[in-house]
């Protein structure tokens, strides 16, 4: 996937993540281990059910951890002048050659793939005026779930308990049939 950044949301809080940039279009579910705590050693956990609970935040104006904009936001020329050249990019996106009409400079702002573009050759535009459509394309989702912590002791008895259950129906039902027997034996004397 890239530059996957793991990084805790707080220092003092190293139970909260922040996973991030992960493309949505292409990777709709992240899956990654979870190393609990074991019980029998530490105080702090205990055999029972943890909550898990998941959020995402897609886009609107999202910034990356390395500081770079993501696709989903408004990109804004970084000078004011003439658009003299716009260079459609192999993978996507747009290089957009901005010259100054005060003192002929020229500026290139690089767009990536996705943003759709507003402005054209010969255009002229002013500091700060958007280059790309808002794609308000985002939101903020949840999820939740919950792990259980088992001692395998616990389960093992699990086990033993629902063996004896079957076994003492069996038992039951043979029983039946026995006393059953039984009776038709004595009604045919």
């Amino acid at each position: 996937m890239g530059n996957l950044s793991f990084q805790s949301y707080r220092p003092t809080k190293k139970n909260i993540l922040v996973i991030g940039p992960i493309p949505g279009q292409k990777y709709s579910k992240i899956t990654f281990p979870i190393l609990s705590s074991d019980p029998t050693t530490t105080k702090d956990a205990h055999f029972l059910k943890h909550p898990i609970y998941v959020g995402e935040n897609r886009g609107r104006g999202q910034i990356y951890p390395d500081e770079s904009k993501s696709s989903n936001t408004v990109y804004n020329a970084t000078a004011a002048g003439i658009v003299s050249k716009i260079i459609r990019k192999e993978k996507g996106g747009y290089e957009i050659t901005i010259v100054d009409a005060s003192d002929g400079r020229q500026v290139v702002d690089i767009i990536p793939p996705g943003p759709e573009l507003l402005v054209s050759e010969g255009e002229s535009i002013k500091l700060d005026q958007p280059l790309t459509s808002n794609p308000n394309v985002g939101g903020f989702g949840q999820g939740d779930a919950e792990i259980v912590l088992q001692d395998t002791s616990r389960v093992q008895g699990l086990f033993f308990f629902l063996a004896s259950v079957i076994l003492a129906q069996i038992f039951l039902v043979l029983k039946k049939k026995q006393f059953e027997k039984v009776q038709l034996s004595k009604m045919n004397f």
